[in-house]
């Protein structure tokens, strides 16, 4: 047994002990198949509801009902707590949050389709009757931002619009999350959203914030809309999964964005590497800013065009997407990954993907039943003499490994901006670590040929690097 097998068969008893909070954001969410019929028939109903007439058009302030229902906590940690830390969110009172907000005059039943054709609107599938279209927007800056550039695509599409105030990037993050979430919830509570046309936007920081969000709860969005910005995936596997099956990330920049590097040759390729749907558009003359109507409208298009696969998705597995103004409790989210780790068990092809999901659901909810019959499960598996399972688990490590060394050094060996030349003898050694491994796995002979093609290259970089610096 080579050192990657030993190193996969490794994770699985690591994965049996509970996960301590994190400090960062983080983020998931769920629902299954099974069980909870009532209750996913409930959310398919409230998904198909009419808008509210005194909604609708728009309004510059719109004040927060009550604190979100949503899993908010989830973002900023690896586990779902019942109470955040104390500091988290001092001083803060989500009935004093506001926001500017669009809904649509015309009920989405009598709204025409934005395809401009029947043959593409059969391909990208993205009009359904689900509910409401949404595009929330995170700003940088304390007021909202983007509905300059979106109201046409807005009012045009039928889409409803809506960005926070005060939550820019001088505001901590955990509040920050907190009132994205208010946010959503609010309008959730009052209009029939559909989720597999939410699309999470934000510009730079907000963008990075947009990312945190919906790859941590990819059943409430369709896609996220980074500007001048990216964001990774988190480190549980069984949200990567759910984020690579599920959103579709449209990644905008412009020519002379100073992040220009890190979204097109970094962020953007490590993320289609690593199986997630995602587009890079770089706008010909824009620095680091909110591109026009017409970047959007073809951006918005994209994101549409994976809506049929969305929901899909949703019919043979309920627990990717939650509709409507449904927010499942501690204790019914736990139940709902339970059941879907179970149910993925009974298959050979996706007996890795159930492990996973158990233990997501050992680690987020560390305190219900669940948690202790999911662990129960893991240590029967790991018992086991066979691990059929460990082969996708190793070959999945591996396909990680190869996208962020690829994507690290193209961002390495490329032009910089000022802000961030002088880390690049952090980014250079990072991806000759990254590369050396996997040379030293040695099982992807493509990838082999070409760490070893990069090595000295890298290794150059890194020693002129180094005497520059000194």
């Amino acid at each position: 047994m080579n050192d990657s097998h030993c190193v996969a068969h490794s994770r699985l008893k690591a994965h049996l002990r509970p996960a301590s909070v994190g400090s960062r954001p983080r983020l998931g969410s769920f629902v299954p198949v099974g069980t909870f019929t009532k209750y996913l028939i409930v959310l398919i109903c409230l998904a198909t509801g009419a808008l509210q007439a005194q909604d609708a058009g728009y309004q510059k302030e719109v004040k927060v009902q009550q604190a979100t229902r949503l899993d908010w906590i989830f973002a900023m940690s690896n586990q779902s707590l019942r109470e955040p830390p104390a500091e988290w969110l001092e001083g803060y009172d989500s009935s004093q949050q506001r926001y500017e907000l669009y809904v649509p005059p015309t009920p989405k039943g009598a709204r025409k389709s934005p395809a401009k054709s029947t043959a593409k609107s059969k391909k990208s599938a993205a009009k359904s009757n689900a509910g409401l279209p949404l595009i929330l927007f995170i700003s940088a800056g304390e007021q909202p931002a983007g509905w300059g550039q979106l109201q046409a695509l807005c009012e045009q599409q039928g889409f409803a619009f809506a960005s926070p105030y005060e939550a820019g990037n001088n505001t901590p993050m955990p509040k920050r999350v907190r009132i994205v979430l208010d946010v959503l919830d609010d309008i959730r509570q009052k209009q029939a959203i559909d989720p597999d046309r939410t699309y999470l936007a934000g510009f730079s920081g907000g963008g990075r914030t947009a990312c945190g969000i919906a790859f941590a709860l990819p059943e409430l969005f369709g896609g996220v809309i980074p500007v001048c910005a990216g964001g990774d995936l988190r480190e549980e596997t069984w949200l990567r999964h759910r984020v690579m099956d599920r959103l579709s990330v449209a990644m905008i920049t412009g020519t002379g964005d100073f992040n220009l590097s890190e979204v097109s040759r970094f962020r953007g390729p490590m993320l289609t590497d690593m199986g997630v749907r995602t587009q890079v558009t770089v706008v010909d003359k824009m620095g680091h800013g909110i591109p026009d109507f017409k970047t959007f409208a073809k951006v918005v298009e994209w994101l549409d065009a994976g809506a049929a696969d969305r929901q899909k998705l949703a019919v043979t597995s309920p627990a990717s997407r939650i509709g409507g103004n449904v927010a499942p409790s501690r204790e019914q989210w736990a139940k709902l990954l339970f059941e879907e780790g179970e149910s993925q068990l009974k298959k050979p092809q996706t007996q890795y993907a159930g492990l996973m999901t158990l233990q997501g659901t050992m680690q987020r909810w560390p305190d219900l039943p669940e948690a202790e019959e999911a662990k129960k499960i893991l240590l029967d598996y790991e018992a086991k003499a066979e691990h059929p399972w460990e082969a996708d688990d190793i070959a999945e490590q591996r396909k990680f490994l190869i996208a962020r060394a690829r994507a690290l050094s193209d961002y390495a060996t490329g032009d910089l901006p000022e802000q961030y030349a002088k880390q690049r003898s952090a980014m250079l050694e990072a991806a000759i670590n990254l590369w050396m491994m996997v040379v030293q796995d040695g099982q992807d002979a493509k990838a082999v040929a070409e760490g070893e093609k990069r090595l000295p290259d890298l290794k150059q970089r890194l020693e002129k690097e180094a005497a520059t610096e000194k």
